[in-house]
């Protein structure tokens, strides 16, 4: 039991625990901590520099940043280790056990998404869009299809294939064949379009977003992630969900984009068009 005990409060770095045999509460014990769980995400698709780490979550603080590595670390969530040459960085990466937490994110990913208070254009990693898409696929809409998506998300190129009623997201390797449909955008464009129910044409038209190949794939990708519906008063759901049914305002389309960065200029010029 010692031995036990004393496991545990490394796990926690000396922390507050809830000291509940529950394994609910043991789960907060290690990754309770405000931006635990969002540093765990981040690390879902690949190994990440701390400064990678940093820039893909811009709220956070170098220092905090550094406990929670720490603490990850000792829980056995994930491991520092230096990549080979010619790269020799150090570089955070899940651990077996760590992977085995996408899960978490998914039941917790299509639970929020509920609550009628969660904002879908609020700003977004890529890493977030992407297991977004494992989350929130729809079974029914992708029986049957066979589809090749490329995305340029910035720094990164990502390929998202869908075949036998199975969605997989993986960074782009060289010499495979060309996708079906290549989207280039910052993470929030695309999210506008398949979350938000933007028209791709008007993210076009924008600058917000660019499209190659196959246009008829582009448009049925983003209603292949449907948001589930609402709860109302008393929890009860609305019966109605948001993404490629419903359309918003120009207004809305742009306050999507410019959260993701977008100039100022383009904002205002849409407001004017909206008669804001």
């Amino acid at each position: 039991m010692e031995s036990q005990k004393i496991t545990c409060e490394s796990a926690t770095r000396g922390g507050r625990r809830y000291d509940d045999a529950c394994g609910a509460a043991h789960a907060l014990d290690l990754v309770g901590e405000r931006w635990a769980l969002l540093v765990i995400r981040e690390l879902m698709l690949r190994p990440k520099r701390f400064s990678d780490l940093k820039a893909d979550l811009p709220g956070i603080s170098a220092n905090v940043l550094t406990q929670r590595l720490e603490g990850l670390e000792a829980a056995g969530i994930l491991v520092r280790r230096k990549l080979p040459p010619p790269a020799s960085i150090q570089v955070y990466e899940l651990t077996p056990w760590g992977y085995e937490a996408e899960p978490i994110f998914q039941t917790l990913g299509r639970w929020a998404a509920r609550s009628p208070s969660h904002d879908p254009r609020l700003p977004l990693s890529a890493v977030s869009l992407l297991l977004s898409f494992r989350t929130m696929v729809d079974p029914a809409r992708i029986a049957g299809l066979a589809l090749d998506v490329g995305l340029d998300l910035g720094r990164e190129l990502y390929r998202v294939r869908i075949g036998d009623g199975i969605l997989t997201v993986a960074r782009a390797a060289a010499g495979h064949a060309s996708p079906d449909v290549t989207f280039t955008c910052a993470p929030p464009a695309l999210a506008a379009a398949i979350y938000g129910g933007v028209p791709l044409a008007a993210l076009e038209r924008e600058g917000a977003l660019e499209v190659k190949g196959d246009r008829a794939s582009a448009e049925r990708f983003v209603t292949l992630f449907p948001l589930p519906p609402k709860v109302g008063g008393g929890g009860k759901a609305e019966g109605r969900t948001r993404g490629a049914h419903s359309r918003p305002t120009v207004l809305t389309v742009i306050t999507v984009v410019f959260r993701g960065g977008p100039d100022k200029a383009l904002y205002t010029r849409t407001r004017e068009q909206a008669g804001a």
